[in-house]
């Protein structure tokens, strides 16, 4: 319900920053239009790519630009979940390591409960579990690192789906627009640039919305992608530490 909730807010915010770019860029349209000389005009960057959009028709630009804020909000939730789950490894080990020497097991399952990320969950996990053999311990850390690296990949299926979705919704609008400047030359029964331009106009539009969404969302995609790997070896690393101290204490 969290997760939700975060992922909810930021396509809000997202998509009330749009509009509001939308306005400045209508604004900024008519302003063009009154004063002839463009460098009088000082059209920003982010003024010319919305009127772009705006030029793109609503219609495709529009399922594009959701594309694209959906698939930020679930990157940027991931994004948020794997950096609060990073701790100092080396740290964390030490002092469960100490906690076990001086506490017992006991102590360190409080250390492990008073930490975030799937280290400390794996640990305690295993922890929990001592009384029971080690065989029962490793089996838990290996089951449970699983379950850990599934709650870490959740969400990146839709960021895929939005890379792969992005690019198709623009290229069907530049399919349309294509048959609409067909149409408008079968209409006229002439060919001229003019009559076609604004069809083409358009569909050459949409597909470029639809690749810089997806390349943008590809960039963050291969981000979390990276963050997980990284954060899935120093499990595995966590895990074999577990396991060689708990070998050592219980021989004691």
């Amino acid at each position: 319900m969290k997760k939700l909730f975060l992922i909810l807010s930021v396509a809000l915010f997202a998509l009330g920053t749009v509009n509001a770019f939308a306005q400045e860029a209508a604004a900024a349209v008519e302003e063009t239009a009154v004063v002839a000389d463009p460098e009088i005009a000082g059209e920003s960057m982010h003024h010319i790519l919305m009127q772009k959009f705006l030029e793109g028709g609503w219609e495709w630009m529009l399922p594009v630009l959701l594309c694209l804020v959906i698939g930020l909000a679930v990157a940027i939730e991931r994004i948020l979940y794997l950096t609060l789950s990073t701790i100092n490894k080396k740290k964390f080990i030490a002092k469960v390591e100490e906690a076990l020497k001086n506490g017992g097991v006991e102590a360190a399952k409080e250390v492990c409960r008073n930490e975030r990320g799937p280290i400390a969950s794996i640990y305690w996990q295993g922890l929990d579990r001592y009384d029971q053999g080690l065989d029962s311990v490793e089996k838990a850390v290996v089951s449970y690192g699983s379950v850990q690296t599934g709650q870490m990949e959740s969400g990146l299926s839709w960021i895929g789906l939005f890379i792969a979705l992005s690019p198709m919704l623009g290229f069907m609008g530049t399919v349309v627009g294509m048959i609409g400047a067909f149409d408008a030359i079968q209409a006229a029964g002439d060919i001229s640039p003019t009559l076609v331009a604004g069809g083409i106009k358009v569909a050459l539009l949409t597909t470029l919305m639809g690749l810089i969404a997806a390349v943008i969302l590809q960039l963050f995609y291969n981000y979390i992608v990276s963050k997980i790997d990284s954060l899935v070896n120093d499990m595995e690393d966590a895990s074999i530490t577990l396991m060689d101290i708990l070998t050592a204490y219980s021989k004691k």
